[in-house]
């Protein structure tokens, strides 16, 4: 018997596991998939207050994710960092049609006909800088565009900007880290394993699940249930537990595309568009720049997303808006799509659908579940405080809330620090170069130094299997994180598929299947 059942792999499901597990609970969690496998891992990659939200009078939302930002970076320094954020101001910004801002304004000040003024962002700003007591990261300033690094790479109609902070976050070596810390405290993570039924039975639920690639089934008892299904939350209530339940989900899909480094800074660029909505260009993976979102309907969970050819030429089109540099379809060197399952609030527009998160526990007829909606990154560890606060009457004496301020595996040093780690990796393996270093000790913080123990030259990790990636990271990722093929490895723990060739990629699964089929014959 465990005392709870989590259904989600996600960064919700996992961020509850290691929550509840470091309170005393049993936890197993179930992830029919690899960790981050859909949603967590299809992120714009920030952690962020979520400026535009606050158009929405998204106020507490928007407060919660900056207070968060700083907790966060100072529990991970290594997988997050401070970035500054340019935002290029012109008179043709419009706010979406349907914003309460938008409305307000076309009351007041009709002739501005749904144009953002300047005052009017640098109010937002002035609130954003304030809303969360920021301590760590630099306020909002003014730029002169013309002659500056900035304003390059812009159309030269682009005079002025503010700048901002946010902060970058690696979201799926953020799931795989919870993971890893609710398995420490007791947890127990099975991955490739589907929760086929879940019945409420003697004031318990009995979970039936499979393992994907074996077939074997097993069951499960389990006092208290946890929906982090994500975007098969719904079908999950409807199909697994067999609710009556009137809470929807509704799917955002949200589409990338990667180009070759766009321009020579490492600040990112928070662009508007004469439809009201903005997009990120951000410097990725040292070469490359990362240009999304898009926020469009996808209404079937279980069709992988991808970005489509339209969602790839309307970005394209609105970075032309401003880049000196027309890009077109063959200037992208990937794309890359995730599913938002917000909580269907009604609106009108997928881009104007909350992103807050919504917690539901239903014991109608024994057992208990709770059914996570909606959230966003930036505020997981907030929502997993939430789900054990609605967790605690079914176990009473649940100590108090921790996590705040207890770092993830391998962030257990200073936000400030990372240049040193970096040399003290490089002074102890002189093999190393400062790229490959730095890769490393923004992956693994820490336990970078664990990784490389006792190796005198590159020789002593043993295979290369192109790109820095060595077997001795490749066994520490597939005996500490989970891994089980190469896409977990070069598209999630890390993006080093940007780097290899397919062919090299096809070595790398080769020489995982062997290893894990060599280990299932030694246990046998």
């Amino acid at each position: 018997m465990t005392d709870l059942f989590v259904i989600g792999g996600g960064i919700n499901g996992c961020g509850i596991a290691r929550d509840a597990a470091g309170r005393g609970l049993s936890v197993t969690l179930a992830e029919m998939g690899d960790l981050a496998q859909a949603t967590s891992s299809g992120s714009t990659k920030l952690f962020h207050g979520g400026l535009r939200y606050l158009e929405y009078f998204e106020f507490r939302l928007v407060r919660e994710a900056l207070i968060e930002r700083e907790v966060l970076l100072r529990a991970m320094p290594h997988i997050s960092w401070p970035m500054r954020f340019v935002l290029p101001y012109h008179p043709e910004m419009r706010f979406e049609s349907d914003t309460p801002t938008s409305k307000l304004l076309g009351v007041v000040m009709p002739w501005m006909k749904g144009r953002r003024p300047a005052w009017l962002i640098r109010l937002g700003l002035f609130l954003y800088d304030n809303l969360g007591g920021r301590k760590i990261l630099p306020g909002t300033t003014t730029l002169s565009l013309p002659g500056t690094p900035e304003g390059a790479p812009l159309q030269p109609r682009f005079q002025r900007a503010f700048e901002y902070s946010d902060c970058w976050v690696e979201d799926s070596r953020l799931v795989v880290l919870n993971a890893r810390d609710a398995e420490a405290r007791g947890a127990r993570i099975m991955t490739r394993t589907r929760v086929l039924s879940a019945e409420r039975e003697n004031e318990h639920w009995r979970v039936t699940t499979q393992d994907t690639e074996t077939g074997e089934t097993r069951q499960h008892l389990a006092k208290m249930l946890v929906n982090a299904g994500g975007p098969w939350v719904g079908e999950i209530i409807q199909t697994k537990i067999r609710l009556n339940s009137t809470e929807g989900v509704r799917l955002v899909r949200g589409s990338h595309i990667v180009t070759r480094r766009l321009y020579d800074h490492d600040k990112c660029y928070f662009f508007q568009g004469t439809d009201g909505r903005i997009i990120f260009a951000i410097p990725y993976e040292t070469d490359f720049t990362l240009i999304g979102t898009t926020d469009a309907e996808h209404d079937d969970p279980s069709r992988k997303p991808e970005c489509t050819p339209e969602e790839r030429d309307y970005l394209l089109a609105f970075a032309n808006q401003y880049f000196t540099q027309q890009l077109g379809p063959e200037d992208v060197v990937w794309s890359y799509s995730g599913v938002r399952p917000l909580y269907d609030d009604g609106a009108q527009s997928a881009t104007a659908a909350t992103r807050d998160y919504t917690l539901k526990v239903d014991q109608n007829g024994g057992a208990p579940v709770l059914n996570v909606f909606g959230g966003k990154i930036t505020t997981y560890r907030r929502l997993a405080e939430s789900a054990l606060e609605k967790i605690a009457p079914f176990f009473p004496g649940l100590p108090a809330a921790w996590t705040r301020g207890k770092p993830l595996p391998g962030g257990d040093f200073p936000v400030d620090a990372v240049g040193r780690l970096v040399c003290d990796l490089r002074g102890a393996h002189s093999f190393l170069s400062a790229s490959w270093a730095l890769r490393l000790v923004r992956a693994y913080g820490s336990e970078a130094a664990i990784i490389l123990k006792g190796a005198r030259d590159a020789a002593d990790l043993g295979r290369d299997f192109g790109a820095t990636l060595t077997e001795s990271e490749v066994i520490w990722l597939m005996d500490r994180e989970y891994a089980r093929s190469a896409e977990d490895i070069v598209w999630r723990r890390s993006k080093l598929g940007l780097r290899m060739s397919q062919d090299q990629i096809d070595e790398l699964n080769d020489w995982m299947r062997a290893r894990r089929g060599g280990a299932s014959a030694a246990a046998e």
